[in-house]
């Protein structure tokens, strides 16, 4: 995995501060692979939270303050909750590819 400890951290404790303590972040896509190079940060949050727009705030938070914690990155950020309708194939892949932080 192609994370410092500090980006590890940084990004799993933003994921339980915004979106609430039960919140799950996944790693998946290029970082995960030790030999590759670059890429941005492709993550998968799942979160318990289920209103639309505590879901939008959450996210702006997150994003907010992982770039004031390790400065603009390219993040690419899917989030899950229990009453999503959809069942896009990203979020197998990311689910089957991704790494739990």
């Amino acid at each position: 995995m192609r994370l410092t400890q500090q980006e590890h951290q940084v990004l799993k404790q933003s994921a339980v501060d915004c979106f609430g303590d039960k919140a799950v972040i996944r790693l998946f896509g290029s970082r995960v692979d030790d030999a590759r190079k670059g890429g941005d940060i492709d993550l998968l949050i799942d979160t318990a939270l289920t209103e639309p727009i505590e879901i939008v705030r959450a996210h702006h938070r997150f994003v907010a303050r992982v770039y004031e914690r390790l400065g603009e990155q390219k993040l690419d950020v899917l989030i899950d909750y229990p009453t999503r309708q959809s069942n896009l194939p990203i979020f197998d892949i990311a689910r089957a590819q991704g790494v739990v932080l």
